[in-house]
């Protein structure tokens, strides 16, 4: 049913791409695990062994936090509409914010969207495959425009004050350094 592979094969490359949703994982040492949905074109592989992807401005900002504890984080994907397949990346991996040279050399791979606040970098280091059997089938019928038009609303400064207000720390008080270091 499952298999392991050292990187990402063509095959897995090209199951993933055709997602349109992915989930990531972290956690830190202590505190809670956080497992959040993520869509809107906003990944790439990049190489056998690395993905990227943007984090985009939304109600908390864990991910950030836990990585600056911890640089693991596992990614599934599954498939919900056609022959059953889930893939797991597992590996380790940095947040860049747009103050971070790396931002530049990441941000130009994703479309422009509103809120971009983290460009993440993941390293490979074990991919698995499971069936998927038991998960549903379901009809993909676009992307949601909420996200977006409330970063448009909100404005570059609205935003800024959205992170000094909600995205400062994380659920556990950790610090997340979206502002600073």
């Amino acid at each position: 049913m499952g298999e392991r592979y050292p990187a990402i094969t063509e095959k897995i490359q090209a199951f993933i791409e055709r997602q349109h949703v992915f989930f990531v994982a972290t956690a830190a040492a202590e505190g809670r695990i956080n497992l959040s949905p993520k869509g809107m074109d906003t990944l790439r592989v990049l190489d056998p062994s690395t993905v990227a992807w943007l984090n985009l401005t939304g109600s908390g900002n864990e991910t950030a936090a836990h990585l600056r504890e911890h640089a693991r984080m596992t990614l599934m994907f599954c498939s919900f509409e056609r022959a059953p397949l889930i893939v797991r990346l597992y590996g380790a991996a940095v947040a860049y914010h747009p103050r971070d040279a790396e931002w530049n050399e990441l941000i130009d791979l994703f479309p422009p969207l509103p809120g971009a606040r983290q460009c993440i970098r993941m390293r490979v280091d074990l991919v698995q495959t499971s069936c998927g059997f038991g998960a549903p089938l379901f009809e993909y019928v676009g992307e949601r425009e909420a996200l977006r038009k409330w970063a448009e609303a909100k404005g570059e400064d609205g935003i800024e004050l959205w992170w000094r207000e909600e995205n400062m720390t994380s659920l556990d008080g950790k610090p997340t350094g979206i502002l600073s270091d």
